[in-house]
Protein backbone atom coordinates (compact mmCIF):
# COMPACT_ATOMS: atom_id res chain seq x y z
CA UNK A 1 0.00 0.00 0.00
CA UNK A 2 2.84 2.36 0.84
CA UNK A 3 4.42 1.66 -2.55
CA UNK A 4 1.16 2.48 -4.32
CA UNK A 5 0.80 5.78 -2.44
CA UNK A 6 4.44 6.61 -3.06
CA UNK A 7 3.99 5.97 -6.80
CA UNK A 8 0.85 8.10 -6.89
CA UNK A 9 2.66 11.01 -5.24
CA UNK A 10 5.58 10.66 -7.61
CA UNK A 11 3.37 10.46 -10.70
CA UNK A 12 1.12 13.34 -9.71
CA UNK A 13 3.75 16.03 -10.38
CA UNK A 14 4.57 14.42 -13.72
CA UNK A 15 0.91 14.55 -14.69
CA UNK A 16 0.88 18.25 -13.86
CA UNK A 17 3.81 18.81 -16.22
CA UNK A 18 2.04 16.91 -18.99
CA UNK A 19 -0.66 19.55 -19.23
CA UNK A 20 -0.83 21.46 -22.48
CA UNK A 21 -0.51 25.21 -22.72
CA UNK A 22 -1.09 27.25 -25.84
CA UNK A 23 -0.75 30.76 -27.09
CA UNK A 24 -2.43 32.66 -29.85
CA UNK A 25 -2.08 36.05 -31.53
CA UNK A 26 -5.69 37.21 -31.65
CA UNK A 27 -4.75 40.47 -33.39
CA UNK A 28 -3.29 38.53 -36.34
CA UNK A 29 -6.49 36.54 -36.55
CA UNK A 30 -8.80 39.54 -36.32
CA UNK A 31 -6.92 41.45 -39.02
CA UNK A 32 -7.52 38.74 -41.61
CA UNK A 33 -11.20 38.29 -40.83
CA UNK A 34 -13.60 39.55 -43.52
CA UNK A 35 -15.82 40.90 -40.75
CA UNK A 36 -12.96 43.10 -39.55
CA UNK A 37 -12.29 44.44 -43.03
CA UNK A 38 -15.99 45.20 -43.46
CA UNK A 39 -16.23 46.86 -40.04
CA UNK A 40 -13.12 48.94 -40.68
CA UNK A 41 -14.52 50.08 -44.04
CA UNK A 42 -17.85 51.01 -42.45
CA UNK A 43 -16.14 52.92 -39.63
CA UNK A 44 -13.92 54.77 -42.11
CA UNK A 45 -16.97 55.71 -44.19
CA UNK A 46 -18.78 56.95 -41.10
CA UNK A 47 -15.72 58.96 -40.03
CA UNK A 48 -15.49 60.51 -43.50
CA UNK A 49 -19.18 61.44 -43.37
CA UNK A 50 -18.66 63.09 -39.97
CA UNK A 51 -15.54 64.89 -41.23
CA UNK A 52 -17.37 66.15 -44.32
CA UNK A 53 -20.25 67.45 -42.20
CA UNK A 54 -17.84 69.25 -39.88
CA UNK A 55 -15.92 70.70 -42.81
CA UNK A 56 -19.15 72.07 -44.28
CA UNK A 57 -20.04 73.63 -40.94
CA UNK A 58 -16.56 75.15 -40.62
CA UNK A 59 -16.71 76.49 -44.17
CA UNK A 60 -20.04 78.14 -43.41
CA UNK A 61 -18.61 79.65 -40.22
CA UNK A 62 -15.60 80.96 -42.14
CA UNK A 63 -17.79 82.57 -44.82
CA UNK A 64 -20.02 84.24 -42.24
CA UNK A 65 -17.02 85.36 -40.21
CA UNK A 66 -15.35 86.90 -43.27
CA UNK A 67 -18.58 88.63 -44.29
CA UNK A 68 -18.95 89.99 -40.76
CA UNK A 69 -15.37 91.31 -40.75
CA UNK A 70 -15.95 93.17 -44.04
CA UNK A 71 -19.12 94.91 -42.88
CA UNK A 72 -18.32 95.19 -39.17
CA UNK A 73 -17.28 98.84 -39.35
CA UNK A 74 -20.57 99.92 -40.94
CA UNK A 75 -22.97 97.90 -38.76
CA UNK A 76 -24.92 99.34 -35.87
CA UNK A 77 -23.88 98.05 -32.43
CA UNK A 78 -26.99 95.88 -31.86
CA UNK A 79 -26.50 94.07 -35.22
CA UNK A 80 -22.78 93.60 -34.47
CA UNK A 81 -23.66 91.94 -31.18
CA UNK A 82 -26.25 89.73 -32.84
CA UNK A 83 -23.81 88.63 -35.56
CA UNK A 84 -21.07 87.97 -33.02
CA UNK A 85 -23.55 85.91 -31.00
CA UNK A 86 -24.51 83.95 -34.15
CA UNK A 87 -20.84 83.29 -34.93
CA UNK A 88 -20.21 82.16 -31.33
CA UNK A 89 -23.21 79.83 -31.45
CA UNK A 90 -22.05 78.36 -34.75
CA UNK A 91 -18.60 77.76 -33.29
CA UNK A 92 -20.10 76.05 -30.23
CA UNK A 93 -22.31 73.94 -32.47
CA UNK A 94 -19.24 72.79 -34.40
CA UNK A 95 -17.46 71.89 -31.16
CA UNK A 96 -20.48 69.97 -29.87
CA UNK A 97 -20.91 68.17 -33.21
CA UNK A 98 -17.26 67.14 -33.13
CA UNK A 99 -17.64 65.68 -29.62
CA UNK A 100 -20.90 63.95 -30.52
CA UNK A 101 -19.34 62.50 -33.67
CA UNK A 102 -16.34 61.16 -31.74
CA UNK A 103 -18.62 59.47 -29.22
CA UNK A 104 -20.83 57.99 -31.94
CA UNK A 105 -17.78 56.77 -33.84
CA UNK A 106 -16.32 55.16 -30.72
CA UNK A 107 -19.62 53.47 -29.92
CA UNK A 108 -20.01 52.14 -33.47
CA UNK A 109 -16.45 50.83 -33.44
CA UNK A 110 -16.95 49.17 -30.07
CA UNK A 111 -20.18 47.48 -31.19
CA UNK A 112 -18.65 46.16 -34.40
CA UNK A 113 -15.48 44.92 -32.69
CA UNK A 114 -17.42 43.23 -29.89
CA UNK A 115 -19.06 40.81 -32.32
CA UNK A 116 -15.71 40.06 -33.98
CA UNK A 117 -13.92 39.57 -30.66
CA UNK A 118 -16.66 37.27 -29.40
CA UNK A 119 -16.33 35.14 -32.52
CA UNK A 120 -12.55 34.83 -32.05
CA UNK A 121 -12.90 34.00 -28.34
CA UNK A 122 -15.44 31.28 -29.14
CA UNK A 123 -13.05 29.77 -31.71
CA UNK A 124 -10.17 29.86 -29.20
CA UNK A 125 -12.37 28.09 -26.65
CA UNK A 126 -13.27 25.41 -29.20
CA UNK A 127 -9.61 24.84 -30.10
CA UNK A 128 -8.73 24.72 -26.41
CA UNK A 129 -11.39 22.17 -25.62
CA UNK A 130 -10.67 20.04 -28.68
CA UNK A 131 -6.92 20.10 -28.06
CA UNK A 132 -7.10 19.52 -24.33
CA UNK A 133 -5.34 22.78 -23.44
CA UNK A 134 -5.31 24.04 -19.87
CA UNK A 135 -4.65 27.63 -20.95
CA UNK A 136 -4.45 29.51 -24.22
CA UNK A 137 -2.94 32.97 -23.72
CA UNK A 138 -3.24 35.82 -26.19
CA UNK A 139 0.25 37.14 -26.86
CA UNK A 140 -1.22 40.28 -28.45
CA UNK A 141 -2.92 41.10 -25.17
CA UNK A 142 0.23 42.31 -23.47
CA UNK A 143 1.10 39.18 -21.50
CA UNK A 144 4.53 39.88 -19.97
CA UNK A 145 6.05 36.53 -20.97
CA UNK A 146 5.01 33.35 -22.66
CA UNK A 147 7.51 30.60 -23.35
CA UNK A 148 6.95 29.77 -27.00
CA UNK A 149 8.98 26.58 -26.55
CA UNK A 150 6.85 25.22 -23.70
CA UNK A 151 3.61 26.49 -25.18
CA UNK A 152 1.97 25.59 -28.48
CA UNK A 153 1.06 28.33 -30.95
CA UNK A 154 -2.57 27.63 -31.86
CA UNK A 155 -3.10 30.73 -34.01
CA UNK A 156 -3.29 28.63 -37.19
CA UNK A 157 -5.83 26.27 -35.59
CA UNK A 158 -8.05 29.16 -34.55
CA UNK A 159 -7.80 30.66 -38.04
CA UNK A 160 -8.77 27.29 -39.47
CA UNK A 161 -11.72 27.03 -37.05
CA UNK A 162 -12.88 30.43 -38.37
CA UNK A 163 -12.36 29.39 -41.99
CA UNK A 164 -9.45 31.80 -42.52
CA UNK A 165 -6.13 31.29 -44.22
Amino acid sequence: MKKLLLMLFMCAPMAAFAQKFGHVNAQDIIQVMPEYTKARTEIEALAKQYDDDLKNMQDELTKKSQAYEKEQATLPENIKQRREQELQEMYQKIQQSYQDNQQALGKAQQEKMQAITTKVIDAIKQVGQAGGYVYIMDIAGGVPYISTTLSTDVTAEVKSKLGLK
